[in-house]
């Protein structure tokens, strides 16, 4: 059985499918106005006295973007992850613990107000660089204009993704209000693509839930059963992750769809998260192809097939992806690519919470991408065309099984619940990835094992930024 806070979830799915082909019909002022209407109603109806956790974080955000736009950059994602602590840490303060609800609100909340402090800041270089130069900027998704209080309000509160994403910049919110023609752009279509698969994922989800529940785990009798048990009982907790955050992601992306939020142009290249990459203008009469990538927050095939560990977090919750690629990877204190991977996953298991299951998760993966990355420079650069499929076999099937080991952590939430299930499999993905390592430097030998790994650095940067531009 569902419970209850899912249920509400799933009715304020359900409900802002059909509500967004309204909007289609309503002029820019009107729909941003009722956006905020009702984005408001959903988060005092879920949240009520906890709504002002996340009126607190979108009015100190514009206090620094109207005072400081030159720093608003630092000081907002210092300012939005300094007022995370504190949301977690109310109970310390003799304040009533958040809901589910205001936490999911508030963390939608800090991707959208660092994103907005960094947009005003390139508006306003830009405009500087303008008047230096006498040229007028060229920056795609460049703001026309510094977001008023009203703008910034409405962008934080508009009832579409409120609770369940996707992440969308203040641009993306922008271009939205003011859509010429809406009504002719596609949505019908789409959404129903989208919404397609929902049901089957809703009922795996529910089906796996009820046969493998992961209370079961933290039992006695649960370490009475065999080894291979154990082991395929993490591979059934992360089906039945997947499969929840397929149903709910693949109709929330519906919701925007519906509403039109993210439509752009197939030749604006659009990326999920960041929008256009390219500026695009057709031909009056011509007729123009358009899509949703702005807002695509999932890709359920390339998540279970792709073989890389690293491609598999390009294509899961990829808004947030992007936001973690341009605003924290960029700026991290390190240069190895190792490192700043590991940083990176560091913040994003800060923004998820502070059980320590996120951060034995989390800094699991830059172990498993160094091991991947020694193992293709070493073994797989050696192997003809067939012993290369046989690989990427091989690397799809450990890269999957690596994904199961560390949502344990992720749903275990607690350091010893977490401890007491890997030790129970003997940590088997920490060993298979010190070992692939190990395997590495002994293939590559000495000398070619500092150059094997710089050049595997080099290669994964390659491919990130690749990835970058693709998708």
């Amino acid at each position: 059985e569902m419970s209850p806070d899912e249920l509400i979830y799933l009715g304020v799915l359900a409900v802002s499918v059909p509500t967004g082909f309204v909007f289609r019909y309503l002029s820019p002022a009107v729909k941003q106005a009722t956006a905020l209407v009702l984005g408001l109603t959903v988060i005092v109806a879920t949240c009520r006295i906890h709504a002002l956790h996340s009126l607190c974080t979108v009015l100190g955000t514009w206090l620094i973007i109207k005072f400081s736009w030159r720093t608003a950059p630092s000081l907002s994602l210092g300012w939005t992850f300094l007022y995370l602590l504190f949301f977690r840490l109310v109970p310390w303060f003799g304040l009533p613990p958040p809901s589910p609800f205001a936490n999911a609100i508030q963390l939608l909340l800090t991707l959208k107000m660092v994103s907005l402090a960094n947009e005003v800041h390139s508006y306003h270089a830009a405009k500087k660089k303008d008047v230096s130069t006498f040229s007028k900027s060229s920056e795609i998704g460049q703001l026309s204009h510094e977001p008023s209080l009203y703008d910034v309000i409405s962008y934080s509160y508009c009832y579409i993704g409120i609770m369940t994403g996707p992440f969308f910049r203040y641009r993306t919110f922008a271009d939205w209000l003011v859509q010429p023609d809406a009504l002719s752009l596609p949505g019908k279509e789409p959404c129903l693509q989208r919404l397609k698969m929902v049901p089957v994922y809703g009922v795996l989800f529910l089906s796996a839930n009820s046969l493998f529940p992961l209370s079961y785990i933290r039992t006695e009798d649960f370490l009475e059963h065999n080894y291979f048990f154990r082991l395929f009982y993490m591979v059934v907790i992360f089906f039945v992750f997947r499969m929840r955050f397929y149903a709910a992601w693949c109709g929330a992306e519906a919701g925007c769809i519906s509403a039109g939020l993210g439509c752009y142009p197939q030749g604006a290249l659009s990326r999920p998260g960041g929008g256009p990459t390219v500026q695009y203008s057709h031909d009056p009469g011509a007729q123009v192809d358009y899509d949703f990538k702005t807002i695509q927050n999932i890709d359920c095939y390339n998540t279970d097939f792709c073989v890389r560990v690293r491609h598999g977090m390009h294509y899961w919750n990829m808004t947030v992806q992007w936001w973690l690629r341009h605003y924290i990877y960029p700026n991290a204190p390190f240069r190895a690519y190792a490192l700043r991977a590991g940083w990176t996953m560091l913040v994003s298991a800060y923004w998820h919470g502070l059980h320590a299951g996120y951060y034995l998760s989390f800094l699991t993966i830059p172990l498993c991408i160094a091991a991947e990355t020694s193992m293709e420079v070493s073994v797989r650069s050696r192997l003809g065309p067939g012993g290369q499929r046989a690989f990427d076999w091989v690397h799809w099937f450990l890269k999957m099984r690596a994904y199961d080991y560390m949502c344990m952590g992720f749903v275990l939430l607690k350091a010893s619940d977490t401890l007491n299930y890997w030790s129970s499999i003997y940590f088997i993905i920490h060993v298979i990835a010190l070992l692939c390592l190990a395997i590495g430097r002994v293939v590559g030998g000495a000398s070619r094992g500092t150059k094997g790994r710089k050049e595997g650095e080099w290669a994964a940067k390659g491919e990130e930024l690749v990835a970058d531009k693709t998708e």
